[in-house]
């Protein structure tokens, strides 16, 4: 099973001020946005949205926000033509980073990024140059509140997951990417508590770093990439410790 820290990047938001929430809700609101002017505003009909307006609620957007959000979208009120575009880069001691974001300006967001890599890492690298270490995979985790393992293992490997692993406070479940959607659904008509939901970038291996610049060098990077209004995800292949997850 995949070691890489997406929970606690959770654990993180959930304890986030006001101000970072705020940030979040941003995010969510642009890939929304996105979403909708591609699939339309019906959720029954875009997946899609579906697991974008499960993702909002579970970083307690009001239901208010998403409601308006979605008349946005669908109607005039909203100019903003965002685009896709994907960063990759190398952090200190060779981390490998991909950067995804929606802008409506490249230039700015590009100078932004080029910026951060430049301060903080090795620089920006070429499309592809870190991509190969990555395969995209369904994650999904529950929370764990004293379940039988075997239990939730049966459940998750019926409604179509590759892998199980369950922690102490939490439950990682890896699935192929088309099956997020049809096993987040499963498993919340099942009672369960479905934290994260999304397709995540895993790396094949990880790099750690133990010298003190490069560690805070590292989180600076991370710091400033995740603070960018235009970066939607940062997904990297540093070995965490677990005195930098709770900080």
């Amino acid at each position: 099973m995949s070691g890489h820290s997406k929970w606690n990047n959770i654990k993180r938001k959930k304890e986030a001020t006001d101000a970072v929430k705020a940030k979040i809700f941003t995010k969510i609101g642009r890939e929304m946005s996105v979403c909708i002017k591609e699939g339309g505003g019906d959720p029954n009909n875009n997946s899609k949205l579906r697991d974008l307006i499960a993702k909002a609620k579970a970083n307690n957007v009001p239901n208010d926000n998403i409601d308006r959000i979605i008349k946005k979208a669908m109607g005039d009120g909203d100019k903003n033509n965002y685009e896709s575009m994907v960063y990759e880069g190398y952090g200190p001691n060779g981390v490998a980073i991909i950067v995804e974001c929606l802008t409506d300006n490249k230039n700015r967001t590009a100078g932004d990024i080029r910026h951060y890599f430049d301060k903080f890492g090795s620089g920006l690298g070429t499309t592809g140059c870190v991509s190969f270490m990555f395969s995209k995979k369904g994650i999904i985790v529950l929370e764990n509140t004293g379940l039988d393992e075997d239990t939730v293992m049966e459940e998750c490997f019926d409604l179509g997951a590759d892998d199980f692993s369950m922690e102490e406070d939490t439950i990682e479940i890896e699935c192929s990417p088309n099956m997020v959607s049809q096993l987040r659904e499963g498993l919340t008509s099942k009672g369960y508590k479905v934290v994260s939901a999304e397709v995540e970038q895993v790396p094949a291996t990880y790099t750690t770093l133990t010298d003190e610049e490069h560690i805070k060098k590292m989180n600076l990077l991370l710091e400033h990439l995740e603070d960018n209004d235009d970066v939607q995800n940062v997904w990297h292949n540093w070995d965490m410790p677990e005195s930098n997850d709770e900080e």
